[in-house]
């Protein structure tokens, strides 16, 4: 496996990482209707909802840029660290949304979103 396909899986399970935070300590949690529970919540667990709204919707776009990358085979090394750039910028990127920093978390996704422009620049 490639780190760049590494980093697939890896996003992949990222956005229920955020879920588990926004769900930490179960406080009067209903698994009965888990999504109204989370409309109701405030704070960090409000934000790391969010955050995981959108790491799932960030999903498609890195995907497709690393599977069309591979196919049409750019140099790994380059695709590799593109991919890891956007894993660590969608890092950032929970951990500003739970922490509640609005500019960095801004400034993380703008670096996570050129890096999915990057690998298609390499295409």
């Amino acid at each position: 496996m490639t780190i760049a396909y590494a980093c697939i899986l890896f996003m992949g399970l990222l956005p229920y990482v955020a879920a588990g935070i926004a769900k930490k300590d179960f406080v009067a949690y209903d698994n009965s209707l888990p999504r109204q529970w989370l409309a109701k919540q405030t704070g960090f667990r409000a934000r790391a909802n969010a955050a995981q709204a959108n790491l799932f919707e960030s999903l498609p776009l890195f995907f497709a840029a690393v599977i069309i990358a591979s196919v049409v085979n750019v140099p790994q090394q380059k695709l590799d660290l593109l991919a890891l750039g956007f894993v660590i910028a969608r890092i950032a990127y929970l951990i500003c949304y739970v922490a509640n920093w609005p500019t960095t978390r801004s400034i993380v996704w703008s670096f996570g979103i050129a890096c999915i422009v990057a690998i298609f620049f390499q295409i």
